[in-house]
């Protein structure tokens, strides 16, 4: 492997990750709600412990998000 492959990687991860950090904070914030009825009203504590597991997922949580919204009668 060269150093530009090992950098490239390297890049890649780190974009992966910012975003990921980007996209907990909006997801712990204000879109667990959606996803999850429950979560309503929970408290930070709580919400804290979801961000790392929305940042390591946040492709599959984004793609949950961006699905429209099936009504509870179908």
């Amino acid at each position: 492997m060269t150093i530009e492959t090992a950098q490239a990687i390297w890049l890649g991860v780190g974009a992966y990750l910012g975003a990921g950090a980007i996209f907990s904070v909006y997801f712990v914030s204000r879109a667990v709600d959606r996803i999850d009825s429950a979560a309503k009203g929970s408290s930070i504590w709580f919400r804290l412990l979801l961000a790392p597991g929305a940042a390591a997922l946040w492709p599959v949580l984004f793609l949950k998000l961006a699905a429209p919204r099936r009504r509870k009668g179908r």
